[in-house]
């Protein structure tokens, strides 16, 4: 199993225990990827750290001053 990290700008998007698919990005050195519908973004990813799944779960949404951070876990080592 992986985790990933997401920021969430506002509460009550998503909820633990919610399936999540997400959308993955590139940029011209990294990945980044988005839950959908647009709820959450992950910070860059090196292309040696890329995600194959497309979807996961929503284990763990902590609040803190610089916004809501959710984690996903994935089915992949």
């Amino acid at each position: 199993m992986r985790e990933m990290l997401f920021k969430m700008e506002r509460s009550g998007q998503v909820k633990v225990g919610d399936v999540v698919a997400i959308t993955e990005k590139s940029l011209p050195y990294s990945y980044y990827y988005i839950l959908e519908p647009a709820v959450a973004m992950s910070g860059n990813i090196e292309f040696r750290d890329r995600l194959s799944a497309r979807e996961g779960t929503v284990i763990q949404i902590e609040e803190n001053p610089r916004g809501y951070y959710v984690t996903v876990q994935f089915a992949e080592e």
